[in-house]
């Protein structure tokens, strides 16, 4: 038998080769050791973890000492306000653990110590059924914090307030937050003068919730000093809509116009939904309305708005045509548009507008008329349509007339108002004594402008020749 022939080293089928042997032990013994190592490390993460939790908890339940024995003087609370930059990192860090230490401080005692502890708590997300909790947590906080504590934090003190408006509006209630946000807004104003970030935020809930009055009374104050221009923007732009909600369309008409007539490097979306309703407001207010705008404007302005609003620049022009059919199958074309830009309604009353302007007319021409001559000169279907205008027009004061329901006639009335009554006396004296406030607070803003240097020196700049002559009233203790 040749040696190629004979047979090899022969194994039992359970009986593997030394070498094999020795290769599947190394491996067993690698894959241990690896397990072994990676539970060594999650037990040590997991440690480390439980350690990093107790040394925060404990580092809170030394800020919380602090807060409590350093809420006292004005020192004190100075103090307190560093101990409190230093702490910000732990108290975003765990969000979730800083619950229980709010119930630990008082909100009327330790606000501002609060205020920080909140706000981290807050930082964090927020599920709808926390929601409630959040809400009402912030609300306490709120009525009872310290003006002056918190005046020390005030981005703080807004932002918490915003959350609030957050979480209200995520609960889908957002009345529960006009109480607490007008709160905050008054503890936040230095003066009624004064435009806060909180203005545009109780304004929108307001508009929400249906609140007008609430949001008129806000509106009522005169606004000088503005922090923010986009605070200004949305201030104005939802203080028209509550207006327009309460049928107060001068007084809309006046916030809208400050919304586009606004200083604005750049157009923005609020400028410009701003003055699509400008212009519906304007058709139902005066029946007209007018493209120029007035000479303060900014150029960005006048250059894009026309352009943006096409469509309702095309409503005007057809509205002062003066034919009610155009007009009606004009808004109806262009449903989809207005009612993507929640103006619908809106275009609904300019088309009732006209209805209204003409039978306005008529009371110029006629003292008696019957609701069926009514409805044919506005182009009305029948004389019920008719009557229902005119009530609507009597109800808000348009026209004075009455109507005698057994012959179906229209007797159109005088005023009858004579300007002589108590109210209508202390009407025109509250007027007059605010347009007095207006011009001397005219004045002092005129004075502070024609005494800073950096507009004298503005001025002097863009003028080839500087006239001294122009300047007499200039106090000589700033430089020229």
């Amino acid at each position: 038998m040749s040696p190629s022939s004979r047979p090899g080293p022969t194994h039992s089928p359970t009986e593997l080769p030394l070498s094999t042997q020795c290769e599947r032990v190394s491996c067993f013994r690698v894959i241990f050791t690896l397990a072994f190592f990676f539970f060594c490390l999650l037990c040590l993460l997991h440690s480390g973890r439980q350690i990093t939790e107790h040394l925060t908890s404990m580092a809170l339940e030394s800020l919380v000492t602090q807060i409590q024995a350093l809420s006292g003087s004005a020192d004190d609370i100075s103090q307190l306000h560093a101990h409190l930059k230093a702490a910000e990192e732990p108290l975003h860090s765990e969000p979730n653990q800083l619950s229980s230490f709010l119930d630990q401080l008082d909100p009327a005692k330790h606000s501002l110590g609060y205020l920080y502890i909140l706000e981290g708590f807050t930082s964090g997300p927020v599920t709808e059924e926390q929601a409630n909790a959040v809400v009402l947590t912030i609300a306490r906080f709120i009525d009872a914090c310290a003006a002056d504590q918190i005046c020390l934090a005030l981005d703080k003190f807004i932002t918490v307030c915003k959350r609030l408006k957050d979480q209200v509006l995520l609960l889908e209630a957002p009345l529960r937050g006009v109480y607490p946000m007008l709160t905050a807004l008054r503890k936040l104003q230095t003066t009624t003068e004064h435009l806060t970030p909180l203005h545009p935020e109780l304004l929108l809930l307001c508009l929400l919730s249906k609140s007008y009055k609430i949001g008129l009374s806000i509106l009522e104050d005169d606004i000088f000093e503005v922090d923010q221009p986009r605070d200004l923007f949305l201030y104005c732009y939802y203080g028209g809509m509550i207006c327009i909600g309460q049928k107060r369309f001068g007084k809309a008409l006046e916030l809208l116009r400050n919304v586009i007539t606004a200083p604005m490097n750049a157009i923005n979306a609020i400028a410009v939904e701003a003055y699509k309703k400008y212009i519906l407001v304007s058709l139902i207010q005066h029946g007209q309305f007018s493209t120029s705008l007035p000479k303060y404007t900014s150029s960005v302005a006048q250059r894009n708005l026309k352009n943006l609003c096409q469509p309702y620049i095309e409503l005007a022009h057809t509205y002062g045509n003066g034919r009610i059919t155009m007009l009606e199958n004009y808004v109806q074309a262009n449903r989809e548009k207005f009612e993507n830009d929640n103006n619908l309604g809106l275009a609904k009353q300019v088309v009732s507008s006209m209805y209204k302007r003409s039978i306005q007319r008529l009371t110029l021409t006629y003292l008696t008329l019957s609701l069926q001559d009514i409805a044919d000169a506005v182009q009305l279907s029948t004389p019920k349509e008719a009557e229902m205008h005119v009530l609507q027009m009597i109800q808000d004061g348009e026209i004075f007339a009455s109507i005698n329901q057994k012959d179906g006639m229209v007797s159109f009335l005088e005023d009858p108002e004579q300007y002589k009554t108590c109210e209508m006396i202390e009407h025109i004296d509250s007027s007059i004594q605010r347009m007095m406030t207006l011009s001397k607070k005219l004045t002092s803003m005129d004075e502070l402008l024609s005494c800073d240097p950096l507009y004298l020196g503005k001025v002097g700049r863009e003028r080839q020749r500087f006239d001294f002559d122009d300047f007499d009233t200039v106090p000589q203790k700033f430089p020229i």
